[in-house]
């Protein structure tokens, strides 16, 4: 006999009798219920109180279609019972699959769910009555949210890091073309070279405050905390961003305990938490504002205000202020730079201090507050230690033998005529290979020797040199762009004596060739 295709026709599943259809909604993984012609629900399982929030009112007509408490669009808009995807099944006789619906339960949480809606039909396929299946999607789409919103902050971040590198790229291009034959006449060369090293400090620490997220991040940030004083943490912090706040024209004013106030910290690491806080400040303030820093005891910790007169942290951007790449103020008219990662950092490093941060604003254009909280050290209080303010010149270097080892030559050339400059013999050398050559003719005192060479590794040639026996007394100093820990476990695995992370400070290069030579090892 040949099989009939008819209409689904269950009477008895639209009004729940049905035991079968009963029990198949009762397992299905996701809300399910029925209704009627009139759109009266006659049946829900367990799934569907659930995701509504509340047990509908069966043969109400108050709940008809839908058991929900309200409904709304994928967009915010406003759906009435009677216009959702269930009415809509059944008055244009006709299925609805994976529509997407916003249910809004009676405690005011909201779910986003995909709808299933097919009706069921008489003989004649006229509608008598539907089911709905609702698929709970809302975690899917917070996920999705926040990749979308990720995706939008790692954008900006790539903008604003561009932003941030052409700034300090653009004079330094200038003072180039100033440096050209004609145009030294003196001042015009210091001038130029004092803003030349202006500009690449600042893209020295644009560099260090990524890789010190990238340590954060992977867990490899190390503290190496001994017992320091506040006051020197702040003033080292009030040195380094002075310049910063004397271009603005700022008043800075300082009001710390006249006791001693010792901790147990990095106090490079803390001095650059506040060196952030008085950063921002000075950036998000118009010429001529205020500072405030204040300290004080409270119940075994001790507590520092940094608070400003600037453009304050609107409402919707306090909540999130520590988080990574987030900035109070992207505009590009009124952007002071940065990359949105300083008070990240601050906040990770306070803690890794075991203390705390936290932020205050009364909002747009009523300045900000930072109060850090930090645990005293334990022990008995000392004088306060006066940080030394004048530095002491490094020894007049003596004449060494320097090989200079990097592939990229102009690096090894310009590396080599600043050691020349302060007396010292140079070679170059720019490959592995070539270095382990050179380095056997010249034999160096000291070898300021690049990671990543080609023909064989900065580490396969300390290997070598340290083999050799002249090699063995070579003060051996890895100059890379490579700064994790992890990086200089390898260089001192490998027989390095130091690890410096380009670009040089020139005064630790000065205060390294005063320095004494490698006492050669024993055999």
């Amino acid at each position: 006999m040949e099989a009939v295709n008819r209409p689904l026709q269950p009477p008895a599943a639209v009004d729940g009798n049905d035991s079968k259809f009963r029990r198949l909604l009762d397992v299905l993984p996701a809300a399910a219920y029925t209704c009627d012609v009139d759109g009266l629900i006659t049946y829900y399982n367990q799934h569907a109180v659930e995701l509504w929030g509340r047990e509908p009112r069966l043969n109400d007509a108050s709940d008809r279609f839908c058991g929900s408490f309200r409904l709304f669009s994928s967009d915010g808009v406003l759906i009435h019972h009677d216009e959702c995807w269930m009415a809509l099944a059944m008055r244009e006789n006709r299925e609805f699959h994976g529509c997407e619906i916003v249910i809004e339960r009676p405690d005011g949480e909201r779910r986003t769910v995909l709808a299933h809606a097919s009706p069921f039909r008489d003989a004649v396929g006229d509608p008598i009555g539907a089911v709905n299946i609702l698929v709970d999607i809302t975690e899917r789409k917070r996920a999705e949210e926040a990749l979308l919103e990720a995706d939008h902050r790692k954008d900006e971040f790539l903008a604003t890091l561009a932003h941030e590198l052409r700034n300090p790229l653009a004079p330094i291009r200038s003072a180039l073309h100033l440096l050209r034959p004609g145009m030294d006449d003196g001042v015009t060369l210091e001038e130029t070279r004092a803003m030349m090293e202006r500009q690449v400090v600042q893209i020295v620490r644009l560099v260090d405050d990524l890789m010190d997220v990238s340590r954060i991040t992977n867990n490899k940030m190390v503290l190496h905390k001994t017992r320091v004083e506040l006051a020197t943490v702040i003033q080292s912090a009030v040195e380094a961003t002075r310049p910063f706040i004397v271009q603005f024209g700022h008043e800075l004013s300082i009001a710390l305990p006249s006791e001693s106030m010792p901790l147990h910290a990095d106090s490079g690491r803390l001095a650059q938490v506040f060196s952030n806080l008085l950063n921002n400040a000075a950036k998000y303030m118009a010429p001529g504002g205020r500072i405030w820093v204040s300290a004080q005891e409270e119940g075994g910790d001790v507590v520092v205000v940094v608070r400003d007169a600037g453009i304050g942290i609107p409402a919707d951007i306090l909540p999130r202020i520590f988080d990574l790449f987030t900035q109070a103020e992207v505009s590009l008219t009124r952007s002071r730079g940065g990359l949105g990662i300083g008070l990240n950092l601050a906040r990770s490093q306070v803690q890794m201090h075991g203390g705390s941060i936290e932020a205050h604003s009364d909002g747009a254009g009523h300045g900000s507050k930072f109060i850090v909280r930090l645990p005293l050290a334990v022990g008995p209080k000392t004088a306060v230690a006066q940080p030394q303010s004048d530095r002491q010149k490094p020894a007049a270097s003596g004449t060494r033998r320097v090989l200079v080892v990097d592939d990229n030559e102009d690096a090894a050339s310009s590396l080599a005529l600043i050691l020349q400059h302060m007396g010292n013999h140079t070679r170059t050398a720019y490959d592995g290979a070539e270095a382990v050559q050179a380095a056997d003719e010249f034999r160096p005192d000291v070898m300021l020797l690049d990671i990543g060479l080609p023909t064989m590794d900065g580490h396969a040639v300390a290997r070598k040199l340290r083999e050799q026996p002249w090699g063995r007394s070579i003060l051996l100093v890895a100059v890379t762009g490579w700064g994790q820990d992890q990086d200089r476990r390898q260089s001192e695995e490998a027989g390095f004596d130091l690890h410096m992370v380009k670009p040089l400070d020139i005064a630790s290069l000065e205060k390294l060739m005063a320095g004494p030579l490698r006492e050669p090892a024993r055999t």
